[in-house]
């Protein structure tokens, strides 16, 4: 018994349960392939670029990470369009968003509210001072901490302690609660205030104070890996989980489904029936896992309507009734062919097609 508290109380091992509120903190999971000209959105599974500056980027998953910690895969933000000049307005973070339903053993805004640790590695061009704020949307709450990139180019983990907040409590639900945005250029809108480092109410001019422009030169990147959030004060080895366990949550807020399925032939995803009063074909198709909310669902340029034995019609599609579990999808060709009970999606005729399904935060 004596020599489990011992281990217990060894920083370097891990204590039992679910740690890393961060889903793919490793950058493992990349649905959405390389982004390219890329100014705002999701990027890599869970992880959103947010901003307003003249820069571009190619994000990308990549391979370089830092040796020896059992990461396998990076978030690379590739400056392709630079921005020397920052204008008052200016911002730009990486940022991870979490559901309030996943965040009430926080128990913030109580008076046993918990302190949370946040580790990370990084690897940026451009060494100095940047920024890391972890923003409360419930209550419009947030606080800032400083790190200090000291070597360009060269893989830094970093770790940061937040401090409890006994006001304001994320909500209980299925939406937007915590944001965790790591700041790379910020204008003195932003800037110009004072980091206190400590919970309060929102003034814009104190949430990025002392950060630097990491996006001045065409020349620059900055490299992201092994995130984790955990409650408490104490850092502990990162959470590695298993691709499949690490897709799925993805696949919660996000998921493609090619236009082929199996040999390339039909999609192997669902089928449609005929409707002949409205000459449409409809179909359900299946989330892989029990969703977010009722999904947007979105088709790719190009796809076609295949009616198998017969034609393939250029035709529409539409999306309805979608909700966590399922879409139904209505095809439209583009001629009546009522002897035919069934059709599919399909390419283009040299490339597959996608549908895309989006419940993201």
């Amino acid at each position: 018994m004596a020599s489990q508290a011992r281990e217990l109380a060894d920083k370097s091992i891990a204590p039992p349960g679910r740690r890393n509120l961060i889903i793919n903190g490793a950058m493992t999971v990349a649905q959405r392939g390389t982004q390219t000209g890329h100014s705002s959105g999701y990027t890599l599974d869970r992880w959103n670029l947010y901003t307003n500056s003249a820069a571009r980027f190619t994000v990308s998953q990549d391979s370089d990470v830092p040796s020896g910690q059992g990461f396998a895969n990076s978030i690379k933000l590739d400056v392709t369009t630079a921005d020397s000049s920052v204008a008052a307005g200016d911002y730009g973070a990486f940022r991870t968003l979490l559901e309030g339903q996943d965040l009430q053993h926080i128990r913030k805004g109580t008076s046993n509210a918990k302190e949370l640790t946040l580790q990370f590695w990084i690897k940026s061009t451009v060494t100095g001072t940047y920024a890391l704020e972890l923003y409360d949307a419930d209550n419009t709450r947030q606080v800032t901490k400083n790190y200090t990139v000291n070597s360009a180019d060269t893989w830094e983990k970093k770790t940061i302690t937040f401090p409890a907040d006994t006001t304001g409590a994320f909500d209980d639900d299925n939406a937007v609660s915590l944001y965790i945005q790591f700041g790379f250029i910020q204008g003195s809108n932003f800037t110009s205030g004072t980091a206190s480092g400590s919970w309060a109410g929102v003034t814009t001019a104190n949430r990025y104070v002392g950060q630097v422009n990491a996006v001045n030169s065409t020349a620059n990147n900055i490299y992201l890996t092994g995130v984790q959030l955990e409650v408490g004060s104490t850092a502990t080895e990162f959470e590695h989980r298993s691709y499949g366990e690490e897709l799925a949550l993805c696949q919660r807020y996000y998921y493609e489904v090619d236009s082929k399925g199996i040999g390339g032939n039909y999609p192997a995803f669902m089928a449609f029936r005929y409707k002949s009063a409205t000459n449409t074909y409809t179909g359900v198709l299946n989330h892989p896992i029990y969703m977010r909310t009722g999904p947007t669902v979105t088709f790719q340029t190009g796809m076609r309507v295949h009616l198998p034995g017969r034609v393939i019609s250029a035709g529409t599609f539409a999306a309805n009734l979608a909700d966590e579990r399922s879409v139904s999808i209505s095809i439209f060709p583009t001629a009546n062919w009522s002897d035919i009970i069934a059709a599919y999606p399909d390419g283009d005729g040299s490339n597959t097609k996608k549908i895309y399904v989006d419940a993201e935060l």
